[in-house]
């Protein structure tokens, strides 16, 4: 079973003042990025990969999604989604994405947001999910990036000159990776870029756009803070299609 760290009180609590808690898509920086990888979703059913608090569950229902089915193993966070209102469209459901099981072409369109970098193997979930997609249709997510999930040390370090680098160790060196990000302990599953893409061919997805996502001119001057994002890739936003 995947790590469920949401479902601690300290992590659970901490995560909650994220801005994209707080302000759901909108306090994501990438989410502009990744809206515009997302087809039209009038009519479609949708599942949603690690929907956490429900922010796109409830934002594809605006967009007229026939269904959305929201999954997440983090008990607190499926009950704090239900809490924003009911919607007979959707449908959150606890459920472990390492052994998921989906009817199969029961779907239109799969979305996953920093979800995927939990799962161990990823491969056996992305056969699932692309047999449960009708032929025709796309699976959308981000993850962390890989080069972002193998630092040698957490952070940025800074030479002499006050010039900031984010060290890499091991790379090539495949598998967990034990974080402390909000709380002790967290568990992330490293694999390089091109295992990450070529697990993705072998499900049988066509892979149409990838973006290692950096912030626009207009967002580092409405946040400077984002400038530190242009140092190195922190996200992967992928689209790919059945």
């Amino acid at each position: 079973m995947a790590q469920n760290i949401y479902d601690t009180p300290a992590f659970f609590e901490g995560y909650q003042q994220l801005p994209r808690s707080v302000h759901g898509l909108d306090g994501a920086p990438e989410w502009p990025a990744l809206r515009a990888l997302v087809p039209r979703l009038q009519g479609l059913r949708v599942v949603d990969l690690g929907c956490g608090l429900g922010w796109f569950c409830r934002w594809a229902r605006t967009q007229d999604a026939a269904s959305v089915l929201g999954l997440d193993v983090s008990q607190r966070m499926l009950e704090k989604a239900e809490g924003f209102g009911a919607d007979s469209a959707i449908s959150y459901v606890r459920a472990d994405l390492d052994a998921l099981a989906l009817p199969p072409q029961s779907l239109d369109f799969a979305y996953s947001s920093l979800a995927f970098h939990y799962i161990e193997d990823l491969g056996t979930l992305l056969d699932t999910v692309h047999a449960a997609l009708v032929p025709g249709s796309r699976l959308v997510f981000s993850i962390e990036h890989p080069i972002f999930m193998a630092p040698r040390t957490p952070g940025w370090h800074t030479d002499a000159q006050g010039r900031k680098s984010w060290p890499v160790d091991s790379y090539q060196m495949e598998g967990p990776r034990t974080t402390h990000w909000l709380a002790q302990g967290v568990v992330k599953q490293h694999r390089t870029l091109g295992t990450l893409l070529n697990t993705l061919l072998r499900a049988g997805f066509h892979i149409d756009h990838v973006d290692e996502w950096g912030p626009t001119d207009a967002q580092v001057a409405a946040m400077p803070s984002l400038a530190e994002e242009r140092e190195r890739p922190m996200m992967l936003l992928v689209s790919a299609s059945r």
